[in-house]
């Protein structure tokens, strides 16, 4: 079982920062990526940020150069550091890790219960 326990959302002004964090625990022999969707009314879900266990990152581009993902991985927890707020982030952003059970498991998703961040104009 695994648990995903995020936190940072909020309210926000234009032009403002928030930090997301995500920590997964439970019974995990390796993570593969950790990363943040998100998802606001009337919108597709959108992938924000990934972070590989290679140390690999992705952005989607609508948040390059605001947006900073990074990972501890002796905590198992990802960090989102957003700058630069636009009211067109907000969204429920939603963490998701792909972790492996044992060494010769398959790769398994799982999702957060996502955190609610508002940017206001």
């Amino acid at each position: 079982q695994v648990q995903l326990v995020e936190s940072g959302g909020g309210l926000v002004q234009a032009g403002g920062s928030l930090r997301l964090s995500c920590a997964a625990s439970g019974t995990i022999f390796s993570i593969d990526a950790m990363g943040w969707y998100r998802q606001s009314p009337g919108k597709q879900r959108e992938l924000v940020a990934t972070s590989t266990s290679g140390g690999n990152t992705n952005y989607a581009d609508s948040v390059k150069g605001r947006f900073t993902i990074s990972r501890d991985a002796a905590k198992n927890t990802v960090y989102l550091q957003m700058n630069s707020l636009k009211p067109e982030d907000t969204a429920v952003y939603t963490c998701y890790v792909h972790y492996r059970l044992r060494f010769y498991s398959n790769i398994v998703a799982y999702w957060g219960q996502g955190t609610q961040v508002t940017v206001s104009s």
